[in-house]
């Protein structure tokens, strides 16, 4: 997988929010001190300590270690965290954009010495139960982690992942496959035409659609022009076909390599048994070398630089006169000076984080675009720093007024600096973040110390953020204008800036497909008669190493008896507070935060309001509350709040397919301390929301439209698939309305409004409907000693909330009451209160097929067909479940991306009974319709065996017994009414899953004629489609 240095997870601010949330556990923990144990010097496995560091604010004991033979840096951070990680990282420094270290990532997972079977990497996603297993390429360094619960695992998942870094095949036909391939369109018929294939090339086309990431990757590549920075280490599309197998098999030489290689290993495991492993697997059979990789710092320049790009006009974006894109960007100081990078990053946060900040007041403000640039903000992913702002969706004649925008504000902040307040609310934010555990903070901490690692940084200091926050309060202290200075220092008087601009070409798609078919004669045209011949003679080798059956046996496997038989009790109370509204308690260890949600029935609002209820989630806690403006709002949710949001929800019945719950779910979290003050909040929120702000309502439409419209090459598979089910179930037309196509488009129309007053007084409409106390129900998550105070807040709350004065009757009339089952061991206190959830039906409902093309200007697609199948108590969705995965594992997954060529593709089946057929930036089109056909008809055959059926087992186990945090115990209770009863005797259905079940769901609802189907497709021009009446093109 690609990842562009913009985009993941990093920067403190985002440390442990990123990811949801983690184990219970104390201070200290016996993993801790186990690894306090250690001293430095002391040899362990051809491997020496060199530090050993307790870092309390993340409640971990770092170990640093350096292996004798090879010189390769080994970082072990101990921590009372069931879900272990590991990965090993090299510095990959391409010098060119054809993606030899992203294709090099892709064909590693290819076979390997000791697994020479194909894909071993896939298939091991069904051999264990890892809670994460991925690759990822960045700009200079390629990361290979996984993560998993099981000692066993752990150790079988390692040892693929170690022979496949280190030992890999890098078979021909696999780089034909994974990275580019010259093939006929139908490569068993050689008079038809020689096209381009291959995943990666495939992948970076669509990476490529998005219009923010051709302005990022510019950016970077303009900015920082002088090594590895300037090209693209994902590939370009137009350079991917300049790779030869001999080149990417040197870049494995030079590059993957235990001298030039960061292992990384989390969690409560021992670090002995790891060592012990990589040492005599691996790198005990390699020799010290000095590799060549390290990135030499940019040159600063002696005075600024301009570059103007283009791009493809965005269809679904607000205002097609409105579509340019500027930022100003600067050079920042090496990243590996850590102290440093923290200022830089606090101080970003301050130009550029919400209403209040100086940015935020002069550019989304001004009117004149819809949002920040792409990448806005402090970017400490390459080795120089840079920090960025601007605007998108703006008019080309507004560049040189934005530029000048920028510098006035810098000026503004040289002179009158930031409020004390304000750096409050962000040192808050980092408090309440390192206190926030999150399920995947072992992969959130790997990749937030990936990049200063990777240059020889000290990844440990970036740890200590309790010493870093306390250094800058000191410098704070001892020069109070010590921000300003920075402002000055490295915005104003920085000659290394970069004013990038990018507008819309009506032709762009047109030229790049012009520019691939050029590449395409240029290659076919250079090709003797026996080069045509080899070609055709591998596509049909290929073609069938892709369709034998292959022996995985050498892989090692976890077995179904592996799987624990029954779920752990979670222990919930259910009590009534003011009102007789129920509220759920879960006592967890949630390390001094507590965890707040309420759930209330939208069952009684109009029709036409339904459209409008994400515009009024997404703008409820932002524009102002009681006394508060929405600055002051904001400032409030920041200095006493992790969060304060809205978002609608379609919630599926577990038993009736046509039975809803529809409603908001608000949800926020605060440090203990702050609980009175956030349940004050969302007092003021509920009884007196501001709605009369027009000037920045419009400013915040312009910014939700931007952002979804932004959003689509990345989900165009959800988006398909959610249109596929829209008339499938009642709750599915709710679906499309809330988060589908239909929302995208909505929000554009508002976008381009002149006068928005009639959207704005649609808000108090559904506020009277929403924001009351009938209809609700509340949850809270915290320690058991911060109960009984949260109890007392969130009464308050409660007792300050009006009932709905007029009982109107439902637009549908047809509301079910229907009881939440008990928690575990069933305990409820008070009057012995239960959830009553009031769920919509609809008796007249008929599903029909619908299917639609939504044309796009994509040189990709994203496709979906959408199956009704059977609710979640019913026995045959246990089958079907399986099924699901055992049709993506053995038969899509060679289908759709093997041969097929896209990124993605495969079925899964959701808690509401809606069975999915994907593909993700997929070339093919129809072809991949015929292959969710040939899916079917390949089950109903049953041309699986009892092995397959045990792998796909694990492989849905390894999602059902994934961890889940402190903060969402107790959730799928409280939102779906599921007790840990119906979750077992689930589980129990899914082991007891058999051959012949498999193959009676498969006829019994995937079969032609037997259940409705719904079809989707997201993509470019289609001239079969186009031809067939039965398609409706949007």
């Amino acid at each position: 997988m690609w990842r562009y240095s913009g985009r993941f997870p990093g920067s403190l601010g985002r440390l442990s929010c990123r990811w949801a949330a983690l184990r219970g556990w104390r201070w200290r923990s016996s993993a801790c001190e186990r690894a306090l144990q250690y001293a430095v010097g002391e040899k362990v496995h051809g491997f020496t300590v060199n530090q050993v560091t307790s870092v309390p604010e993340l409640f971990l004991t770092a170990v640093k270690l350096s292996h004798d033979g090879t010189g390769a840096r080994y970082l072990h951070l101990a921590r009372e965290d069931t879900n272990n990680l590991f990965s090993v990282q090299f510095r990959t420094t391409p010098m060119d954009s054809t993606g030899v270290p992203h294709v090099l990532e892709h064909t590693v997972l290819c076979g390997s010495q000791k697994y020479p079977c194909r894909d071993p990497f896939f298939k091991m996603l069904n051999r264990s139960l890892s809670t994460f297993m991925n690759a990822f390429t960045a700009s200079d360094y390629t990361l290979y982690p996984f993560s998993t619960q099981n000692p066993k695992d752990f150790q079988n998942l390692l040892s693929v992942y170690l022979d496949a870094a280190f030992f890999p095949c890098l078979r021909e036909l696999d780089f034909w496959q994974e990275g580019w391939r010259l093939e006929h369109e139908n490569p068993s018929d050689p008079q038809t035409a020689l096209t381009f294939k291959g995943v990666v090339f495939n992948e970076m086309k669509g990476v490529f659609t998005d219009n923010e990431r051709i302005f990022s990757q510019h950016l970077q590549n303009r900015l920082l022009p002088d090594h590895t920075y300037a090209v693209v280490s994902g590939g370009d599309p137009l350079c991917i076909p300049d790779l030869t197998w001999e080149q990417l098999k040197q870049f494995h030489a030079t590059h993957y390599h235990p001298s030039n290689a960061r292992f990384f290993t989390y969690g409560s495991f021992p670090l002995e048994q790891h060592l012990k492993q990589i040492h005599e697997e691996a790198l005990s059979k390699f020799q010290k070398i000095e590799p060549s990789t390290a990135v030499p710092p940019q040159k600063p320049w002696d005075k600024p630089r301009e570059f103007q790009i283009t791009c493809a006009p965005d269809s679904l974006a607000a205002g097609s006169s409105k579509q340019t894109t500027v930022s100003v960007s600067f050079l920042l100081p090496d990243i590996t000076d850590t102290f440093e990078a923290f200022t830089l990053n606090l101080l970003s946060s301050l130009l550029i984080g919400g209403p209040n900040s100086p940015f935020y007041k002069a550019l989304i403000e001004s009117g004149l675009g819809s949002d920040f640039s792409p990448d806005v903000g402090y970017n400490g992913y390459t080795r120089d720093a840079y920090f960025s702002v601007g605007l998108q969706g703006m008019a080309e004649k507004d560049i040189q007024t934005v530029c000048d925008i920028i510098d006035r504000t810098f000026d503004d902040v040289v002179a009158k600096g930031f409020e004390d307040d304000r750096i409050e609310a962000l040192l808050h934010k980092i408090e309440i973040q390192m206190k926030h555990q999150s399920v995947s903070f072992g992969l959130a901490l790997t990749s937030y110390v990936a990049s200063c690692w990777n240059h020889d940084g000290d990844p440990v200091e970036l740890l200590k953020l309790g010493s870093q926050v306390a250094q800058f309060r000191q410098c704070l202290k001892e020069n109070p204008k010590f921000l300003q200075e920075k402002v000055k220092q490295y915005f104003k008087n920085n000659q290394h800036k970069l004013t990038l601009s990018m507008k819309p070409d009506d032709q762009y798609s047109e030229k790049q497909t012009q520019m691939e078919t050029e590449k395409l004669t240029q290659k076919v045209s250079s090709l003797s008669l026996e080069d045509k011949q080899e070609i055709y003679e591998k596509g049909l080798e290929l073609q069938a190493l892709q369709s034998e059956a292959h022996d995985a046996s050498c892989l090692p496997a976890l077995k179904v008896s592996d799987i624990e038989r029954s779920i752990p009790l979670t222990e919930l109370a259910v009590a009534p507070a003011a009102g007789g509204v129920p509220v759920q308690y879960c006592a967890q260890p949630t390390n001094g935060v507590v965890y707040f949600r309420a759930f209330c029935s939208l069952n009684a609002l109009p029709p036409e309001l339904a459209p409008y209820v994400p515009l009024f989630c997404s703008v409820l806690t932002k524009l102002g509350c009681g006394v508060l403006d929405y600055r002051e709002q904001a400032q409030q949710i920041e200095l006493k709040t992790g969060g304060m949001s809205a978002s609608p929800h379609v919630l599926p019945d577990d038993s009736h397919l046509d039975t809803y719950e529809q409603g908001v779910l608000f949800s926020s979290f605060c440090l203990d301390r702050n609980v009175p003050d956030m349940m004050h909040l969302w007092a003021e929120i509920f009884n007196s929301p501001c709605f009369e702000e027009e000037d920045y309502f419009r400013v915040l439409v312009k910014m939700a439209a931007q952002e979804l419209s932004n959003g689509i090459p990345d989900s165009g598979h959800l988006y398909a698939s959610i249109r596929a089910s829209r008339t499938l179930t009642p709750a599915g037309a709710l679906q499309e309305t809330f988060s589908g196509m239909q929302q995208v488009k909505l929000m554009k129309r508002i976008a381009e409004m002149t006068d928005i007053k009639p959207i704005l007084r649609k808000l108090p409409r559904i506020k009277n409907y929403l924001l009351n106390s009938s209809n609700m129900r509340c949850s809270v998550n915290a320690a058991p000693q911060q109960l009984s105070q949260t109890e007392r807040a969130v009464g308050d709350f409660l007792g300050s909330l009006g009932r709905r004065k007029w009982e109107r009757e439902p637009a549908r009339p047809h509301v079910v009451q229907k009881p939440t089952p008990h928690g575990a061991g069933g305990s409820t206190h008070g009057s012995g209160s239960q959830v009553v959830r009031k769920l919509m039906t609809d008796p007249t409902f008929k599903p029909c097929q619908l299917k639609t093309h939504f044309l796009l200007p994509f040189p990709v697609n994203y496709v979906s067909e959408c199956v009704r199948t059977a609710p979640y108590t019913d026995p045959d969705h246990a089958s079907l479940k399986i099924l699901a995965r055992l049709m993506t594992a053995k038969f899509l997954h060679t289908e759709i991306r093997e041969k097929g060529g896209a990124y993605g593709g495969g079925a899964k089946l959701s808690h509401n009974g809606i069975f999915t057929f994907y593909s993700y930036r997929d070339p093919r089109s129809t072809e991949t319709l015929q292959s969710f056909a040939k899916a079917i008809d390949w089950a109903k055959s049953g041309r699986f065996s009892e092995q397959d059926i045990d792998e796909a087992k694990l492989s849905v186990f390894s999602a059902v017994d994934a961890p889940v945090a402190p903060s969402d115990k107790g959730l799928d209770h409280f939102l779906y009414g599921l007790s840990d009863e119906l979750k077992q005797a689930h589980r129990e259905r899914l082991f007891a899953v058999h051959r012949a079940g498999l193959i009676d769901v498969s006829s019994r609802y995937l079969g032609v004629g037997r259940s409705t189907h719904g079809l989707a497709l997201l993509g470019p021009e289609n001239s079969k489609l186009a031809k067939d009446p039965s398609w409706i093109v949007r």
